[in-house]
């Protein structure tokens, strides 16, 4: 949907067949087109802006739990490099190839068989292999993001707030646990946000969360809401809800009901 704030709970794997789009990944765009292919790691925000009449893409979802097994021979090592840039672009021989393992993953994923573990681990395997694909494709890419500094305190900044902003929203806790002193990175991080501060960033994300919440459940009074996402009193989280988006909760869920 155009416009709107997504949180996955799982991988997206996205490939481009045709048009183009213009989408926002953790408050950053990128434009997609033809043969790029993505990468979109669960907790992180994604907004698509807009997309050319003819736009169309293939992707596959890979569950929470199939992750978890991933992690332990593919994604352990270097994942933060889908965070920094999740998309790449592809050779038309390169996209064919992985086009045809999607193919191939939906059919696995679609087998009529009782074997449920079987099918589960020919998945495993098989998105082992296209994560290696991707891998030496983008190679070029990631060697430019292994030397820049800012890119990497970026990414680094934006997997923790995802691990941790329900316990805490403070800059100087992050910068904290990356060792940094907090005014020198602000001053990173902005050179690699477009001039938004760490502050910011972690406003929005929360709002975003919040958000996703009163939406899915228009039910939950803004007081559960304000609990699930860790804050100490309804009245905080009302306050910080409208520093980030410049209207209260209830105001929200009026709008959108």
């Amino acid at each position: 949907m155009t416009g709107e704030d997504i949180v996955f709970p799982h991988v997206v794997s996205l490939l481009c067949l045709r048009g183009s789009a213009r989408v926002k990944f953790d408050m950053q765009e990128f434009t997609i087109e033809k043969d790029d292919y993505g990468i979109l790691m669960p907790g992180h925000v994604f907004r698509r802006i807009s997309c050319s009449d003819d736009f169309a893409y293939a992707r596959v979802f890979i569950s929470a739990e199939m992750v978890s097994e991933l992690k332990t021979h593919a994604f352990s090592h270097d994942s933060d490099k889908f965070n920094y840039a999740p998309h790449c672009h592809l050779t038309d021989v390169q996209a064919k190839r992985m086009m045809e393992l999607l193919d191939l993953l939906e059919a696995i994923a679609s087998h009529d068989t009782d074997d449920v573990q079987l099918r589960r681990q020919i998945l495993l395997s098989h998105l082992a292999v296209g994560y290696e694909f991707i891998s030496y494709y983008r190679r070029e890419q990631d060697k430019e993001w292994a030397e820049s500094r800012s890119a990497k305190l970026y990414t680094q900044f934006c997997d923790l707030v995802v691990e941790h902003y329900k316990e805490n929203r403070n800059v100087n806790f992050y910068a904290g646990l990356m060792h940094y002193d907090a005014r020198y990175f602000s001053k990173v991080f902005r050179q690699y946000s477009n001039g938004l501060s760490p502050l910011e960033w972690i406003q929005q994300y929360v709002a975003t969360q919040a958000k996703l919440i009163m939406d899915l459940h228009p039910e939950q009074t803004v007081k559960e809401t304000a609990f699930q996402l860790g804050f100490p009193t309804t009245a905080n989280f009302c306050r910080y809800f409208k520093r980030a988006t410049g209207i209260y909760p209830q105001a929200y869920k009026e709008r959108r009901g």
